[in-house]
């Protein structure tokens, strides 16, 4: 995890289509800073509590890792 502060106001969030049926229990994601090598990731329940700066490989890592 990177310690980094952003504005994130005007970004597009997602979420994976199988978090629909967990009452709102899921991670977002920015992907549009993924080009920039990081990736803003926050709790959707908190949307306005900060978020999580990770290296963009080490959020694709782990994405890789759950689909398995």
């Amino acid at each position: 995890m990177m310690n980094t502060t952003a504005d994130l106001t005007p970004t597009t969030w997602k979420k994976s289509t199988y978090c629909e049926g967990n009452g709102g229990e899921c991670l977002e994601w920015a992907p549009a800073y993924a080009p920039s090598g990081i990736t803003p990731v926050r709790d959707s329940k908190h949307p306005a509590k900060r978020a999580l700066f990770f290296p963009a490989p080490a959020w694709s890592a782990f994405v890789a890792s759950v689909q398995e």
